[in-house]
């Protein structure tokens, strides 16, 4: 991929990328996050921005807090393609109505899905499971290794904040009457273990995930419906609350995702803002390239050079004609 991209700056000059072009998009940093879905769109960006919009692309290593604040503070990097912006909402609320930062579009289509889920084959098989309700009736399809008579209910390690959402929603459904227990993992390795071990043997599991992961383009999942919206109130005053003394059922809103632009980029380059702008995946391609990146241990690098070069009817509706031709030229 290296040699693509310093092959790429030598193809500039015979496709029609001209000096004013480069010029008039300039120097762009784009932050590289430290996970797997976000280093690979860092990535087809740079290759994207630098052969179809002739930008001087620089990647700077990035993370969601640290990003989100050195934009909204320092007005660096210039791009941050893949940020979940729940977290820190407020803080870029106030730079984009100041008009220094731009919400340029969603970098997942779906945003971030949290919840607790179930193989698909066993709603394929009992319909009545697709909800809360229809799981908790049958502990005995989900069994405690440790305790058969009980199902088990498998919840994040503990440290992670999750494991406080799941925990207060475990006592809100009142579960442990229910005939079920509150399992630990103790990793993510863990937990990713006890799901793995449980589908490929066609068993039940039952507990917290996430999406979009490469687990979830590996095996096929459904999120059980809790059957409630939302209630940030209770949300924010007891689901999250370590020992919540009276949790009530409640369900995750789905976490944001967006491409954070600042408004120095969106003026100086308005095509390549409106390429970022309108690049977006869904959580189900996302988890099938993940699966793909994961079983073959590929870079960012080599992820982006397999996205463009084989799935040009995701990316080409992204960029004009002409900017297709100059990416696919280069590539």
């Amino acid at each position: 991929m290296k040699k693509l991209l310093l092959g790429a700056a030598v193809l500039a000059g015979s496709i029609g990328m001209s000096t004013a072009s480069k010029a008039e998009c300039g120097s762009v940093t784009i932050a590289d996050m430290n996970w797997a879905s976000a280093e690979f769109i860092a990535y087809v960006d740079q290759f994207i921005l630098a052969n179809g919009y002739g930008c001087d692309v620089e990647l700077v290593p990035g993370d969601t807090m640290p990003t989100g604040t050195s934009m909204a503070e320092k007005g660096e990097p210039d791009i941050a393609p893949e940020l979940w912006v729940n977290a820190l909402r407020d803080v870029l609320d106030a730079q984009v109505e100041a008009g220094k930062l731009e919400y340029a579009g969603k970098s997942l289509a779906d945003g971030g899905e949290e919840g607790f889920w179930i193989p698909q084959y066993m709603v394929d098989k009992h319909p009545e499971m697709a909800t809360i309700e229809g799981v908790l009736k049958h502990p005995e399809m989900f069994p405690n290794p440790e305790d058969e008579d009980r199902g088990l209910f498998m919840s994040c390690p503990s440290g992670w904040n999750c494991a406080i959402t799941t925990s207060n929603l475990y006592n809100a459904f009142d579960m442990e009457a229910k005939g079920w227990d509150l399992g630990d993992p103790g990793s993510a390795a863990g937990l990713d273990g006890s799901m793995a071990k449980a589908y490929e043997r066609g068993e039940g599991w039952f507990g917290y995930y996430w999406a979009p992961t490469a687990f979830l383009g590996k095996y096929e999942m459904h999120k059980v419906d809790f059957g409630v919206e939302h209630n940030k109130e209770e949300w924010d005053s007891c689901t999250v609350i370590p020992d919540c003394a009276d949790p009530k059922p409640n369900a995750w809103v789905a976490s944001e995702v967006f491409t954070v632009t600042t408004a120095g980029f969106k003026d100086k380059s308005p095509e390549a803002y409106g390429y970022v702008s309108s690049r977006s995946f869904s959580n189900k391609f996302m988890n099938k390239f993940l699966k793909w990146m994961n079983e073959n241990q590929a870079s960012g690098e080599e992820a982006a050079e397999e996205f463009l070069v084989k799935y040009e009817a995701e990316w080409t509706p992204w960029v004009t004609k002409e900017v297709a031709d100059k990416v696919k030229a280069a590539l």
